[in-house]
């Protein structure tokens, strides 16, 4: 069994003038990524690794998560292949995950998410909010074997407001 959650970044401010990958959480970003990991946190789920993108609101939005929930520092890698907004490169990068590992989060993008989330899961949602959460398992052993898994969680911050 392998088990993936997707979180996509909280709200990004655009008052600043600054690149795509520097521009940083906006205040309801930061609101609403501490409701939505509090909530996640009765869940009790604990990963083997978590993922990030490069980009300053996707790494926020994984530390407010991984304070909120208690999670190891030493469980976090940051990869360019998550600064990605289409899905073929976060998808090409699960498939390639160290078989080791069997529960995974990954802080990223949409529309890439979106994308994931409807052709990995069994639940078809027009767009991932921001701050949103889902988890989608999938009954094989390897990586390269995840395709049609079965959604078992999706957390928006509007559910909490």
């Amino acid at each position: 069994m392998k088990t993936i959650v997707l979180i996509r970044h909280a709200k990004s401010s655009w008052d600043h003038d600054v690149s795509d990958l520097n521009r940083p959480l906006s205040k309801r970003g930061f609101t609403d990524a501490n409701l939505v990991s509090k909530a996640f946190k009765s869940y009790g789920f604990s990963p083997d690794a978590i993922y990030s993108s490069p980009a300053n609101r996707a790494i926020t939005t994984c530390s407010i998560f991984m304070e909120n929930l208690n999670f190891s520092k030493d469980l976090l890698t940051i990869d360019h292949k998550i600064y990605d907004f289409g899905g073929n490169q976060v998808r090409r990068f699960l498939k390639s995950l160290n078989e080791g590992l069997q529960k995974v989060v990954i802080f990223g993008h949409n529309h890439a998410f979106t994308s994931l989330v409807n052709s990995f899961g069994d639940l078809d949602i027009d767009n991932l909010p921001t701050s949103g959460l889902v988890m989608i398992d999938f009954n094989v052993n390897h990586w390269q074997d995840i395709g049609q898994g079965e959604t078992k969680l999706y957390l928006k911050p509007k559910d909490f407001k």
